[in-house]
């Protein structure tokens, strides 16, 4: 396990050590020590005991690597020009899953954009592409909004997502988007009040020639959640309309990987705000906070 093992087992050693304040440089050191204290931490919880307060201990100080680690992984990304949306919704999914498996969600994700490929065609209109894309998306894929356990944090982590292939608006969009404009289709979340919807921008000037020219560059916008119905924009006026709020271009504009990522974040923290856990509702205001330059 390295030349740090001999030091990283003494700390451990240490863990159960009654004055508090020596636990609390112990911690420290381990966290310092980042990832590679694990394997130790968890060999001792398994082969050591010497009470709860030990177990819990390890338990905890585990918890502060893994979180330091999430926080490291989402500054990186935050500074990141490029700010991969999958690679977003990954290092989030990691705060409540670490042992997540990344290639499995690559491999689903690389699947479904296959066989949407496979149905097209550059002799398609943008409505058709979308129609087959919905067809295997919903249809066959069988992805869809969870309206029963809409709050349900696991309806925000994209593992979970695609294990139960169900989530919220902004977790079935965040899909959606990715796949598509890997397929070079322009489909982009918008960040709507309550809701997220996706918008196929208009790079063709399509609705020129059929007279439906749209001010935000807008062919058409996509309820994900709601099995891929398109709408238009007078339907988000209603919207929010009645929710009583202004209509002001960035609820009819895409927004940036950046919002799509603190949005998602931003629904945990309401999540386990309902279920009364501040302990994570603290550490993912911490987590949001560090995604700047929206």
């Amino acid at each position: 396990m390295g030349n740090h093992s001999p030091s990283i087992k003494a700390l451990v050693k240490l863990i159960d050590d009654p004055d508090e304040d020596i636990f609390l440089h112990v911690r420290d050191e381990l966290i310092k020590c980042g990832s590679r204290a694990i394997p130790y931490l968890e060999k001792s919880w398994e082969d050591d005991y010497y009470g709860l307060v030990f177990q819990s201990r390890i338990e905890n100080v585990i918890h502060d690597i893994q979180f330091e680690d999430i926080k490291i992984a989402l500054e990186k990304w935050n500074e990141c020009a490029e700010k991969d949306l999958l690679e977003g919704a990954i290092i989030v999914a990691r705060y409540q899953y670490p042992g997540l498996n990344e290639t499995e969600i690559r491999d689903y994700i690389q699947s479904l954009r296959r066989d949407i490929w496979l149905e097209l065609n550059d002799h398609l209109t943008a409505y058709e592409q979308v129609n087959v894309f919905n067809r295997i998306f919903f249809k066959e894929h069988k992805l869809h909004g969870d309206s029963k356990n809409y709050h349900s944090p696991i309806n925000s982590y994209i593992n979970t997502v695609i294990e139960s292939k169900k989530g919220n608006p902004l977790s079935i969009c965040l899909i959606y988007s990715i796949i598509a404009q890997s397929l070079d289709l322009p489909i982009y979340g918008v960040n709507l009040p309550n809701h997220f919807v996706l918008a196929y921008i208009d790079e063709k000037g399509s609705g020129a020639m059929i007279n439906e020219q749209n001010e935000y560059g807008v062919l058409f916008y996509i309820n994900a959640f709601s099995n891929g119905v398109i709408f238009n924009t007078n339907e988000i006026k209603q919207f929010l309309d009645e929710l009583k709020f202004d209509h002001r271009r960035e609820f009819f504009e895409p927004c940036s990987n950046s919002a799509i990522i603190k949005r998602m974040l931003t629904n945990l923290i309401s999540s386990f705000q309902k279920v009364g856990n501040e302990e994570k509702v603290d550490e993912l205001k911490i987590l949001r906070n560090i995604i700047v330059g929206i």
